[in-house]
């Protein structure tokens, strides 16, 4: 059995920056791979008496280590809580699992526990764990809990293109052993079948690969390689890749040569550009194949265009942090902002305002001329309000024909009437929809922040108090809360 290829090899984006975090979490990195290779190979050397026994090592030290540097830093937080929680049940899983033993077959029961093992890497260590250890980290860097959950949040809302740059990386390893896997049945004269599937798998995959001999000569393409490239195959065999650059637009290459000659393999993220001078982002894999004295023999690359990919990665994070009617940052984007005010304001001074705004005589719009007109009402009330903004306010829908606005960036209150003064006033103007005129106004609460505030979370709630006060005294008008509990 190939004991040197990993179907999981450690990765990068594995590492929390913590030594004694990593080193169990590459212990049951490993096992995953012996789980894998077992089942790919079929081999006598794993047994389940052996698996359990490591989980339940990795589960007894590790969990432990990890706990303690977790309530070191996040004490009785809920999130060590869940954190515990979680721990307690993979603990669970494995008594279920190996109480269940005697009524599964042995290769059932690896499966079972492989399955399980890679959702853990996925969700618990590659989420879960990531994000409690950079709050440790900043926390160690001298920053407040607090400050340290808001800047890890704001880290982990990023983390999509992470998690799919690390999938990318896993399924270009499985991509690169399946080539070999292909020239070794065929070298061994495996059952005629398999060649034929291997031959139908390489014409027919979406994938691009070429294959060139040790001087770098194309030698054969599949179909997809023209698809994707615009060049015939007529075109690229003989050509050498350096001259040619498949895929290596903007770049010598000798970085990926280099590796491949140490290694036997590179893989990465590059922009290639085709035949019609369209540049686009592809996941590109070179892999040397060796004799038997251990001398290349051949180079195959394999390389898919991960455009939509990309671009349902950007869809999905503005979808996940913007009102899709108007445009406008949502409750998710809006708690970041107002988190990211507070920790401001704390540090430079000054104060910021969070004004509260409820649409006047909007249900009276909405219930005459239809949802279509109020939706348009809204999109426009919306575009005037972001137009009279400065770039550091933030102005966001949190729901119906209620918004949030707030100005950051003043030394007192006094600054922010002007502006709130011009919203009154934008508001008011008359929105012309299809062949009517309609008129609303706004009611305003607003509620300021100041270094050392000891409830930060309440400012919403308090001018939301304040704007309350508005409606119900005449509308169309500003109220500021006052700590005493009234508005003013």
């Amino acid at each position: 059995m190939p004991g040197d290829h990993k179907v999981f090899p450690w990765n990068a984006n594995f590492e929390t920056g913590i030594h004694a975090i990593d080193e169990q979490h590459r212990k049951l990195v490993d096992l995953i791979n012996s789980l894998a290779t077992h089942m790919a190979f079929q081999s006598d050397q794993l047994t389940l008496e052996s698996v359990f026994r490591e989980l339940a090592d990795y589960a007894a030290h590790h969990f432990a280590t990890e706990e303690k540097i977790m309530r070191r830093y996040l004490g009785e937080d809920a999130m060590s809580h869940e954190h515990e929680e979680a721990h307690r049940s993979f603990v669970a899983e494995l008594v279920r699992m190996k109480a269940n033993e005697e009524n599964r077959s042995p290769e059932a029961m690896f499966e079972e526990i492989l399955i399980y093992l890679s959702h853990w890497l996925a969700f618990h260590i590659l989420d879960r764990d990531k994000h409690m250890t950079k709050i440790v980290l900043a926390v160690q860097s001298g920053l407040s809990l607090e400050e340290a959950k808001s800047q890890a949040g704001a880290e982990m809302s990023g983390w999509m293109k992470v998690l799919i740059e690390t999938i990318l990386s896993m399924y270009d390893t499985l991509s690169s052993r399946t080539l070999e896997l292909m020239r070794e049945i065929h070298e061994r004269k495996k059952a005629e079948e398999k060649l034929k599937l291997a031959a139908s798998v390489y014409e027919n995959t979406l994938e691009a690969i070429f294959i060139a001999d040790n001087r770098g000569n194309i030698i054969e393409i599949n179909p997809a390689f023209s698809k994707y490239t615009g060049y015939g195959r007529d075109e690229v065999i003989g050509k050498n890749l350096r001259a040619f650059k498949a895929g290596l637009e903007g770049d010598s290459g000798d970085h990926i040569w280099k590796s491949v000659a140490e290694t036997g393999h590179w893989s990465g993220e590059i922009h290639n550009r085709s035949k019609d001078g369209e540049l686009n982002p592809e996941w590109l894999t070179i892999s040397a194949i060796r004799n038997d004295e251990g001398k290349i023999d051949h180079y195959v690359g394999l390389f898919s265009n991960i455009t939509q990919l990309v671009e349902r990665q950007h869809e999905l994070e503005h979808f996940a942090h913007y009102d899709p009617l108007t445009g406008l940052p949502n409750r998710l984007l809006l708690s970041d902002r107002l988190d990211r005010a507070v920790i401001k304001v704390e540090r430079e001074g000054g104060c910021f305002a969070a004004c509260y705004l409820d649409l006047d005589n909007f249900k009276a719009v909405n219930d005459r001329l239809g949802h279509t007109a109020g939706d348009t009402l809204l999109k426009e009330v919306a575009e005037r309000l972001r137009n009279i903004l400065r770039a550091q306010d933030t102005l966001a829908r949190i729901g119906g024909d209620e918004f949030v606005l707030l100005i950051t960036g003043i030394e007192k209150p006094e600054e922010s009437r002007a502006l709130l003064q011009r919203v009154l006033a934008e508001v008011a103007r008359p929105v012309l929809l299809g062949n009517e005129e309609a008129s609303v106004s706004v009611s305003i609460g607003v509620d300021f922040y100041f270094p050392g505030d000891e409830e930060p979370h309440l400012i919403l709630h308090q001018a939301d108090q304040a704007m309350y006060r508005i409606k119900q005294s005449g509308k169309s008008d500003i109220a500021f809360f006052e700590k005493s509990g009234k508005a003013s």
